[in-house]
């Protein structure tokens, strides 16, 4: 076997890959530049572990949506073309190597590396659709395996271990991200489980790791005994595993059809079949297919045995519709298996899930807090807003509350004067939103949506630890769900947290009632459940932050409470259910006497009524530039938390007062407004 020392590889003829240093072979197209790794970036002695290069490109890049934006225009054609144009451009011979799109965007400061790693097809093009926008938070290199290679699996896997070595050895501070696809599933956790000393975060998007009742299994056991001359239609068969979210069986001989017409019977209506078969058949020979299927066996057979050693932070992405591979199966067992593993799941996606039009990437990545540019995880530092793409394909699901509950904004300028919109909302941070948490926290959509189509802020909430993370398995909710949360910003409440968003100018918001706020039991709409203790005014001084008071009323004509907490804990099922629902998250306030310093988990029963209408209504902002010495004393700030307390309250009977005057306040009135001028449009309300 090779033998592996600090920078360079010493081979012992074993494979012509771990021969392969010194050669400055470029094969260059219109769209990228693929390189033996042997790029003279002064780096690495390990030309194998060396950056491939790539044509720089301009800083305007990180910030130019409107190039981020195109990438959502690559379809499964443009894989194809490309595949094709990549391999034709350089003959496709030589070992694997590394390539860096020129299509990415500039990586910002201190960006991680991420090594893409592709699955039998071996393009490396997979990220083709993610491009852009990845590129801008990653350094990417994708591997590409040329058709015409026969590296075996183990030897697959020193390469991509000699490059990890390599740029763990360079930057040892940063992590390495390995996001493997289908086969390439199976090179990450096989590196991953010989490096558990290496800082690695895997990203398995239908990882094949289990061919045991899967239809690659009864491929590969096809290819094994068919007759050579039928090997062509593996074209056809082998397609899927290389992008093609289609149906997938296995046509057996003497079924009283040609295995041909059986096979495109199987792909008829599929809309990218004929254009990648065409594709595939002209570039990739039917020999490497069958090659590489046989040693997919063998990576997953490897793979399995040393599950055990895996200790990288995983990300596991699993189609519902994958027919090529048991995937829910496979995702959870690796859950259980792996010990720091968190899946992700999309029921109606197929195997080739990256290449899928209505998947982005880096919002999964995003959403579930999978990215960092240190060995911890920093919610403000490692933050990326999103693109205006990304905000509205989160946004998309929650649209309908705009037109169910078609939200009233009314703020305060400077001067005192209350206008519609959110004018009063300053534009330059530090700003900090102080509120009032209505019921079950259904005012956070409208809010944030807002205020980012309004202005582009983005507002960052400081949220419960249950958002975040578990104690135990249980019965709460999968962490998923709270992915669109944090994917906008969402951050866990602690006084870091608090300190490092103020101090990077950020808007913050802070609901000092918390969940016994967003919670409150019958008759206690609108009522605030603030600690004693002032617990922001002083942190908000330090860095000059303008404090804005809001209040917010809708929530009673929206719902009525059936059961609240007090009803619930009478009930001895109900009541054994949040005691367990309670104990699987971490909780707050140790240092707080009363019922606001810890809130039972608990889910109230409400009755929907015909909705109703939201109203938000934003204080005058509070200086507190200037004040730092002042609100060092306790005294003084306990005055101005009061001030800010009462102020909220002022908002809220503003709100319930005004809102008798609102014609428009039920949707059985708005709805006509909206037929006849658009449901986008402004539908009045009270004067104000």
């Amino acid at each position: 076997m090779a033998a592996i020392s600090t920078g360079t590889y010493t081979a012992a003829g074993v494979s012509p890959l771990l021969q392969y240093r010194n050669s400055c072979l470029r094969i260059t197209s219109a769209r990228f530049k693929i390189a033996s790794a042997a790029a003279t970036t002064g780096r690495s002695t390990n030309s194998i572990g060396q950056q491939p290069p790539t044509v720089p490109m301009s800083n305007n890049s990180i910030t130019d949506s409107t190039e981020l934006e195109q990438t959502t225009t690559l379809i499964m054609k443009d894989f194809m073309e490309w595949s094709k144009d990549m391999i034709a451009s350089g003959s496709d011979g030589g070992p694997p190597r590394w390539f860096s799109p020129l299509d990415c965007a500039a990586p910002m400061e201190d960006s991680p590396l991420l090594l893409y790693l592709p699955g039998i097809d071996g393009v490396g093009l997979g990220l083709i659709k993610h491009h852009k926008r990845l590129g801008r938070i990653f350094d990417i290199w994708c591997l590409h395996v040329p058709v015409t290679d026969r590296t075996s699996f183990s030897d697959l896997v020193y390469l991509v271990e000699a490059t990890v070595r390599s740029e763990h050895h360079h930057a040892p501070r940063r992590p390495i991200y390995l996001l493997g696809e289908s086969f390439g599933g199976c090179l990450a956790l096989a590196v991953a489980a010989r490096n558990p000393h290496i800082d690695l975060a895997l990203i398995l998007a239908n990882p094949a790791t289990r061919l045991r009742e899967s239809q690659l299994e009864n491929l590969i056991t096809l290819s094994e005994v068919i007759p050579e001359q039928l090997h062509p239609s593996m074209v056809k068969l082998l397609s899927v595993t290389t992008g093609v979210p289609a149906r997938v069986a296995v046509a057996i001989p003497g079924s009283g059809h040609l295995l041909q017409q059986a096979v495109a019977e199987l792909f008829r209506g599929d809309v990218a079949f004929s254009s990648y078969l065409s594709v595939l058949a002209d570039v990739v020979p039917v020999e490497t297919l069958i090659w590489r299927l046989k040693i997919l066996k063998s990576a997953a057979s490897f793979v399995s045995s040393r599950l055990h050693a895996v200790r990288a932070q995983t990300l596991v992405l699993s189609s519902g519709k994958d027919h090529l591979i048991p995937n829910p199966e496979e995702s959870e067992k690796l859950r259980k298996m792996l010990p720091n593993c968190e899946i992700r799941r999309f029921n109606n996606s197929g195997h080739a899930l990256l290449l899928e039009a209505d998947f982005n990437l880096v919002t999964v990545i995003m959403g579930a807090n999978f990215y960092r540019r240190g060995r911890h995880l920093d919610f403000v530092r490692d933050f990326v807003p999103p693109s205006t793409s990304e905000f509205d394909s989160v946004y998309q699901p929650y649209r309908w509350m705009e037109v169910a509950f078609n939200p009233v904004m009314i703020s305060t300028l400077e001067n005192g004067n209350i206008v519609r919109g959110l004018t009063g909302i300053p534009s330059e941070g530090p700003v900090l939103l102080v509120g009032y948490h209505m019921m079950l926290g259904l005012e956070l959509v409208p809010l944030v949506s807002r205020l980012w189509n309004e202005h582009k802020i983005v507002l960052r909430g400081i949220a419960h630890p249950l958002m975040f993370k578990r104690l135990r398995e249980g019965k709460m909710p999968v962490l998923s769900m709270y992915d669109d949360y944090r994917f906008m910003g969402a951050v866990p409440v602690s006084a870091t947290n608090f300190y490092k968003l103020l101090s990077s100018k950020s808007h913050v918001l802070l609901y000092p009632g918390g969940m016994r706020e967003a919670l409150h039991r019958k008759g206690e709409e609108y009522k605030l459940f603030w600690p004693e203790q002032s617990e922001f005014v002083r942190m908000a001084a330090r860095f000059g932050a303008k404090i804005i008071p809001f209040g917010t009323v809708g929530e009673d004509d929206i719902g009525q409470m059936l059961l609240d907490y007090d009803d619930m804990m009478k009930v001895p099922y109900l009541k054994a259910l949040i005691e367990e629902l309670t104990g699987d998250v971490e909780k707050l306030r140790y240092d707080t006497e009363g019922e606001v310093s810890n809130q039972d988990v608990h889910l109230p029963i409400i009755l929907p009524k015909v909705p109703g209408r939201f109203y938000f209504y934003f204080g005058k902002p509070i200086e507190t530039a200037g004040r730092k010495e002042e609100l060092k004393s306790r005294e003084k700030a306990h005055e101005l938390y009061l001030e800010v307390k009462s102020e909220v309250e002022r908002c809220i009977d503003y709100l319930k007062e005004k809102r008798e005057n609102d014609s428009y306040r039920n949707i059985m009135a708005r709805l006509p407004y909206q037929a006849s001028h658009g449901f986008d449009s402004e539908v009045p309300t009270f004067d104000l």
